[in-house]
């Protein structure tokens, strides 16, 4: 604890991720990809998806899955699991179209044992470790301007009216752009955002918890994703040079099929999740927050939601350390 852990997207290489298979040639000519899924050896990092003819095409990697935008973009996944177990990474694509993939795992000498952890009732030790933990992690990308977003037109989380899940989703959204904790932090983070509507577009995000094509439409809502999922968040942004990425646009969609969640867990809650919670947890996503893992228990970028705890309604230190290293 105490570490602050590196802003990095690390690029991985096909030896990294073990690949076996001789990549396609990256702007040599034309290759040839095998029709559906692709995994990151089918496609591995330096080669062109112009070349292959792979924009548009689902690639996956350790349980986590992104459809391939056009050159300049970026596509990130974060999966909040009920174990703890890491769901996430990155495909980025250059101007020119070669292929590279973030890890969002988080870099922290901690983060190999995060797979390992079970959900427990309560976060342990959160009143105590919350301000003294200055661990973060970055995912490479913020918003410049206003993070407009709209609410799913369906069946809601905790069953709330929509009224009630606007105002909630709000709320956790506003914790993350007002930087708000019990640390005596000063709020000097410059995120914004905005409510504009109920849609009827959904959140571009499959039952598998995989990022689908993006439709620019910022999209907050529920539906049903893989059974140990929580909520997912899948962010796209474009390249700027000296700088993180731009956001272009964040989904985010709860699990309301395998999980249940609640604006208002007491004393009887019981394998239920706290709405804010879950939600200010996937906000930090959209704002360009990663995950921390193994004895990060107490911040809300946890790579695990606690149920039944409101704590991660409210940011650790090393939560808000990230954000001002962005904004």
């Amino acid at each position: 604890m105490g570490k602050v852990v590196a802003a990095a997207v690390t690029v991985v290489s096909l030896a990294a991720l073990g690949g076996g298979a001789a990549p396609p040639r990256a702007g040599g000519g034309a290759c040839t990809l095998a029709p559906g899924a692709l995994t990151v050896d089918d496609l591995p990092a330096g080669s062109s998806v112009l070349d292959c003819a792979a924009v548009g095409r689902l690639v996956t990697h350790a349980g986590a899955g992104v459809t391939v935008p056009g050159p300049g973009m970026k596509v990130s996944v974060d999966a909040l699991t009920e174990d703890g177990s890491l769901h996430g990474f990155t495909l980025a694509v250059a101007a020119d179209g070669t292929v590279s993939y973030g890890d969002l795992t988080h870099a922290d000498t901690d983060a190999d044992a995060a797979s390992d952890h079970a959900r427990t009732s309560v976060a342990p030790g959160r009143a105590r470790a919350a301000c003294a933990d200055d661990a973060y992690a970055t995912a490479g990308h913020k918003e410049y301007d206003t993070y407009e977003w709209f609410l799913g037109d369906g069946t809601l989380p905790g069953n709330l009216a929509p009224d009630d899940a606007r105002r909630a989703l709000e709320d956790a959204i506003g914790t993350i752009t007002a930087s708000r904790n019990d640390c005596g932090f000063g709020d000097t983070v410059t995120a914004k955002a905005r409510f504009l509507s109920r849609t009827g577009n959904e959140a571009d995000i499959d039952r598998d918890a995989r990022c689908m094509a993006r439709d620019g439409v910022s999209v907050w809502d529920a539906g049903d994703l893989s059974g140990g999922v929580v909520a997912t968040t899948c962010s796209w942004s474009r390249a700027v040079s000296g700088g993180p990425d731009s956001l272009r646009e964040a989904d985010v969609r709860f699990n309301t099929r395998d999980h249940t969640f609640t604006d208002h867990p007491g004393e009887a809650c019981s394998n239920t999740y706290d709405l804010r919670s879950v939600a200010t947890h996937e906000a930090g996503h959209v704002f360009g927050l990663a995950h921390v893992g193994e004895s990060h228990e107490s911040q809300t970028m946890y790579t695990n939601s606690f149920a039944c705890s409101t704590a991660a309604r409210t940011l650790g230190r090393g939560d808000v350390l990230g954000l001002r290293s962005l904004y």
